[in-house]
């Protein structure tokens, strides 16, 4: 049986939002007016004003071919969510048109078809950014724009224009009119600045500086948000008196929520907070910037020891296209560790404390839980943190093998 957490409810209803918000636009304002937009809604326009053909017949045909490209690499939550999108954008396309045709056709705007463009544009791109939000797509080359997104920090709006220039140019050939060219990048640009606009403010984060004398309560009930915290030692200049000083990032939309938990332990706490620009790591977006072409690509294996020459003799074995690191080098203080395990015999819990932590595939050598003598090479490898594979081997050349036949 599929469960439906409150998280998807609200996601297909913003979805939904979003394509019913794109059906007024494309039914309302661009129709009537005879401008053309991007992606698959502009070849549905341009087809529709030469054969008649309506546009969400187009839609949902060019659609059907590109939602393969949407489940290899987008995931099947992705694609889901986009097929619901595209249906769902189908029919409330369908459902506009025939409501529209019903109140007589009016141009709602009267002649000004310049505002027809900016109110259609804002239309347009509020309802894709409903749509990105929720983490699916209306298809189209917004599909495209996805993929490249999820591997390089390329905005989604600058990216579908890219990918839209050209169908906003070809309504030339159709109407012979370079107004309707220019309208229609217009219509392009505030459409992306909207959609850029709708998917920022729903990743803006805010940094907390939190002065408290209750600092662990305020820590821990931080944690249980699943948000991460520093703590800092500061000192009151005036008093010289030691104090805590509490560091997080959060989600704009979760400010308030936080200003009452921490009113709730100190109602007496110094809190600041700062707008931050971007986030980047566990909890918020991933990193997705493009490597160094000039630079050879090297797997990155950390070996968790504290003895050099073990780090230098895997550096031997594993040659050039490997870059074995030690635990100095992802900074892991052996004096102070977070965890304990980095400090055990055991070859397991050392491999898994650093993969689970610090996020890198690691080596280690020492005993097993069910072997204190023998000593084994332990890899811990994965995707997911979440879901850490440990193999076992009894050379480091075994496990320098296992990772040659790795992706």
């Amino acid at each position: 049986m599929i469960k439906i957490t409150k998280r998807d409810f609200l996601d297909y209803l913003y979805i939904t939002l979003g394509t019913i918000l794109y059906s007024v636009s494309v039914a309302c304002f661009l129709l009537p007016y005879k401008l053309t937009t991007g992606g698959v809604a502009g070849i549905g326009t341009l087809i529709f004003y030469v054969t008649g053909f309506e546009v969400q017949n187009t839609y949902l045909l060019v659609n059907l071919l590109l939602l393969g490209l949407a489940v290899k690499e987008l995931g099947w939550r992705f694609c889901f969510k986009t097929i619901y999108a595209v249906g769902a954008l189908t029919l409330n396309l369908w459902l506009a048109q025939r409501l529209f045709e019903l109140s007589g056709s009016p141009q709602l705007v009267g002649e000004e078809l310049f505002m027809a463009c900016l109110i259609g544009a804002i239309f347009e791109g509020a309802g894709l950014g409903l749509c990105f939000i929720a983490g699916g797509s209306t298809g189209g080359t917004d599909i495209i724009a996805a993929i490249v997104n999820k591997y390089r920090n390329v905005s989604l709006g600058t990216m579908i224009m890219l990918l839209d220039i050209f169908i906003i140019s070809s309504c030339y050939f159709v109407f012979h009119d370079v107004q309707r060219v220019v309208f229609g990048f217009v219509l392009l640009i505030v459409s992306s600045v909207t959609l850029d606009y709708c998917v920022s403010r729903n990743r803006q984060a805010v940094e907390f500086k939190i002065y408290s004398r209750n600092p662990y309560a305020i820590a821990n009930a931080i944690m249980k948000t699943g948000r991460g915290v520093t703590i800092m030692e500061g000192q009151g200049y005036y008093t010289k008196s030691e104090r805590k000083v509490i560091v997080s990032v959060v989600r704009k939309r979760e400010q308030v929520m936080w200003l009452r938990m921490i009113k709730a332990i100190d109602p007496y706490a110094f809190v600041t907070m700062g707008n931050v620009s971007g986030v980047w790591g566990e909890g918020f977006d991933a990193m997705k910037v493009k490597e160094n072409t000039d630079d050879v690509k090297r797997r990155v294996v950390v070996f968790a020891t504290d003895k050099e020459d073990d780090v230098k003799e895997a550096r031997i074995v594993f040659g050039d296209k490997y870059e074995i690191r030690s635990l100095q080098d992802i900074g892991c203080n052996m004096e102070n560790p977070v965890n304990t395990d980095i400090l055990s015999p055991n070859a397991v819990l050392r491999a898994r404390f650093v993969k689970n932590f610090y996020g890198f595939d690691s080596i280690a050598s020492g005993t097993t839980l069910n072997d204190n003598r023998t000593t084994i090479f332990v890899t811990a490898t994965s995707e997911s943190v979440d879901d850490c594979i440990i193999n076992k081997f009894e050379t480091i050349e075994d496990a320098k093998d296992f990772f040659d036949k790795l992706k």
